[in-house]
């Protein structure tokens, strides 16, 4: 079926069930970013395959929120379609909201399937809707009528994660849950995020594409833990730890009907991370706390073992990124490289290493114009052919039984010209000036997202994406609650947090520059002015010294690169076969101070 087919016979269904506009966005129960293919609703109606948008529906209209990173992406995919790509995130534009109330009048319905909404996200349409007088459905997926052959909920073989990688059990974890969950005021603690479920029972699978984790719902009450997981997915040996550690299984379908057994409770919920048919059960009966998942703060400050892990995930990943560079030198002379090959040799490099598990995240490689994609997902289809001239964007990550990576470098793949050679250097400014900054205990994200931004705003340039995301442990890519973006996010950042930190610029049709490290929040220092923090760079691999127009920096910028470029040569030098070694020493050659 074609895009415009789906959409009417979507229409079809909202007729019958009186209903007027219908709002899609994509999530699952678990307000994942990626989804099982069960839940790929979004690009199943609209053709659109990127991982953040909202589609509505009416009866003659249909349009599309994304944010800045798929603006191109979204103006390909839709186009035919009769869909209309409207701007996410952008302050003067027409919200989905907005969109929905001037098309709809008073009485008419909205519905969508409360089971893939967040609370927050569905209260706030319930508000906003009913200040129309627009009527409310939450409960109805009218996917179930017109997706033939929907697949079905994964069951993929899980496993336990060690405590030598863990650093701590499943069981002291529970205990620290239980002592969160009573200093909010409540006694059962609601888990539905999948992440934040492998990190407290340190389970890992492979439900999602990705991202390392099993399709689960958990129960936590002062006396007793309860896992909603099929039990299929465990071997006989883990079901038994599982019991040992006194973790009741019951069947993943079974969470909604063991909900609606809850009474006179008080439960904590995660407004951000639940979906809206929990609260609409709970509620009825109890009383409910919203908050932040206290697993999902707990989760995001690494312990030593985890910390271990991610430093020696880095090195892994630095050895296999100097397998593929070697690879790209020797071959761009050809005229028959592609993105696509250099996304698979990117999965293969990294797969020779010991402990690899698969991609942290589908490779973004974007060489000339698709470089300007943000997240441009390429196929042998679309690729670009390379040429031994330009820049050449690779974003791109690892997951290892021991940490998760996630970089991005731009690089040369020949002469460039000047304009690209500015705005890398101004893109690199802004990474050193936020790894560089020290900043007070109780700081947020938001307060430092102008240092990467500063060099590039002063040259009239900016970037529409966010600064910084948190980063697990052999887990999801992209956590919270921790961020470095320009909207407000009032979760202080702290010790043990991981964040990526990837300023760039990308000109429309031409190219983008990227440049990530992963970092770490330490201590700095403690003073009659307080605690200070600073960012420990945990990514290994060099900068591209060939595109940096050193006039544009500071002698402390400068010495910046060479100090990180001579922990990164002693970081891997051990590891490094003579090969590795002999690219790694060109690369990490030290650059000459200005002189006055």
């Amino acid at each position: 079926m074609t895009v415009t087919e789906k959409i009417e016979l979507l229409r079809s269904q909202m007729k019958v069930n009186n209903i007027q506009a219908y709002l899609i966005n994509g999530s699952d129960p678990h307000m994942s970013e990626y989804v099982p293919a069960r839940w790929q609703s979004r690009p199943f109606v609209s053709g659109f395959t990127g991982s953040y948008g909202w589609l509505a529906i009416t009866s003659d209209k249909a349009a599309l929120w994304t944010d800045s990173r798929y603006y191109l992406q979204a103006g390909e995919q839709l186009k035919n379609t009769g869909i209309v790509m409207m701007k996410a995130r952008e302050p003067e534009e027409t919200t989905l909201e907005q969109w929905v109330k001037a098309e709809l009048k008073a009485g008419d319905t909205v519905a969508f399937d409360g089971t893939c909404y967040a609370v927050s996200e569905a209260q706030s349409f319930e508000s906003e809707f009913k200040k129309n007088m627009l009527q409310v459905l939450s409960d109805i997926d009218l996917l179930e009528k017109i997706w033939k052959n929907r697949p079905a909920l994964p069951n993929n073989k899980a496993f336990l994660h060690p405590i030598n990688w863990a650093g701590l059990s499943r069981s002291k974890k529970i205990e620290q849950l239980r002592t969160e969950t009573q200093k909010m005021g409540a006694n059962l603690l609601v888990l539905t995020a999948l992440d934040d479920i492998g990190w407290t029972f340190n389970i890992r699978g492979a439900d999602v594409e990705c991202n390392p984790v099993v399709l689960s719902f958990a129960l936590i009450s002062n006396h007793k833990t309860q896992l909603f997981v099929q039990s299929s997915k465990f071997d006989e040996k883990a079901l038994m730890e599982l019991n040992e550690d006194g973790i009741e299984l019951l069947p993943y379908e079974s969470f909604y009907s063991e909900l609606q057994q809850i009474k006179e409770k008080t439960v904590a919920i995660d407004p951000a991370r639940s979906n809206f048919k929990i609260q609409k059960i709970l509620e009825v009966n109890n009383k409910l706390v919203y908050a932040t998942s206290p697993a999902s703060i707990l989760k995001s400050r690494k312990n030593k073992a985890e910390l271990d892990g991610m430093k020696k995930a880095q090195i892994a990943d630095g050895l296999a990124l100097l397998d593929f560079q070697t690879w790209l030198e020797a071959n761009i002379g050809s005229g028959n490289l592609t993105e696509y090959d250099v996304a698979m040799k990117l999965e293969a490099f990294r797969s020779s290493r010991e402990g690899y598990v698969g991609t942290s995240f589908f490779p973004i490689v974007g060489y000339l114009d698709h470089g300007a994609i943000v997240h441009f997902k390429v196929t042998d289809k679309t690729a670009n052919k390379l040429k031994p001239e330009g820049i050449l964007l690779f974003d791109s990550g690892g997951q290892y039984r021991y940490g998760t990576t996630d970089i991005t470098r731009t690089i040369s793949l020949g002469p460039v010209s000047y304009k690209m050679k500015r705005d890398f250097t101004q893109v690199l400014r802004g990474m050193i000036n936020l790894s560089s900054i020290k900043f007070p205990k109780g700081t947020i994200g938001c307060h430092l997202d102008v240092l990467a931004r500063a060099a590039l705003w002063n040259d009239g340039k900016n970037y529409g994406h966010g600064t910084g995301h948190g980063v697990g442990a052999f887990m999801n890519v992209h956590e919270g609650p921790q961020s470095i973006r320009p909207d407000l996010n009032n979760q202080p950042l702290k010790i043990g947090q991981i964040l990526s930190n990837e300023p760039g610029i990308y000109r429309t049709g031409e190219y983008g520059i990227r440049t990530e490290n992963m970092i770490h929040v330490v201590e700095n220092v403690e003073n009659e002015f307080g605690i200070f923090y600073r960012f420990e760079t945990l990514t290994k691999y060099p900068i591209d010294t060939r595109l940096i127009d050193t006039s544009l920096l500071t002698n402390n910028e400068l010495e910046w690169i060479n100090n990180y470029h001579s922990e990164v040569f002693d970081t891997l030098s051990p590891y490094a076969n003579q090969e590795q070694l002999q690219l790694l020493k060109r690369l990490t050659m030290p650059i000459a101070f200005q002189t006055t």
